[in-house]
């Protein structure tokens, strides 16, 4: 499938954005992490933060991942064609299962206990915005360089 030139930007400009407002949103909760984590007001860092976390950086995670498959399947690259797309879409799915089932539960955790919160759950809360900046970056670089050529 196909989409002409005002749909496929139409469609790369929904992706672009999407991505944008999950490194934000990632950035945003790093943020977050470390304040609760240097001990302010964990009583109202940690409920904010799992509320952020589980209505926006989880749908998001969604939404992109979505949006990027569309975006690969209806334009030249394809899905499966060249090894950067391959590479950010197996970057893009690990994302989306550890925000499924490790970072969600971190974040569930934190909306319901805020300031109670344990140290681990804590700990947990700055390392996944880390990794997950990290692993946005290297995805970003990989769009723009575009490495590695053809697949076969």
């Amino acid at each position: 499938m196909r989409l002409t030139p005002r749909w496929r930007k139409a469609v790369l400009t929904v992706h672009v954005a999407t991505s944008v407002g999950w490194l934000g949103v990632d950035l945003v909760l790093l943020t977050m992490g470390a304040t609760g984590l240097a001990g302010w007001r964990r009583e109202v860092v940690y409920p904010a933060m799992g509320y952020i976390g589980l209505a926006l950086f989880t749908p998001l995670s969604v939404l992109v991942w979505l949006i990027g498959i569309f975006n690969a399947w209806t334009t030249p690259w394809g899905v499966l064609k060249h090894w950067w797309v391959i590479t950010k879409l197996t970057i893009v799915t690990l994302m989306l299962v550890l925000v499924a089932f490790a970072l969600r539960p971190n974040l569930v955790a934190a909306l319901d206990l805020g300031g109670a919160l344990d140290r681990q759950h804590r700990l947990n809360l700055v390392i996944a915005p880390i990794v997950s900046c990290t692993l946005l970056v290297i995805a970003t670089t990989l769009s723009t360089y575009k490495p590695w050529g053809r697949r076969g």
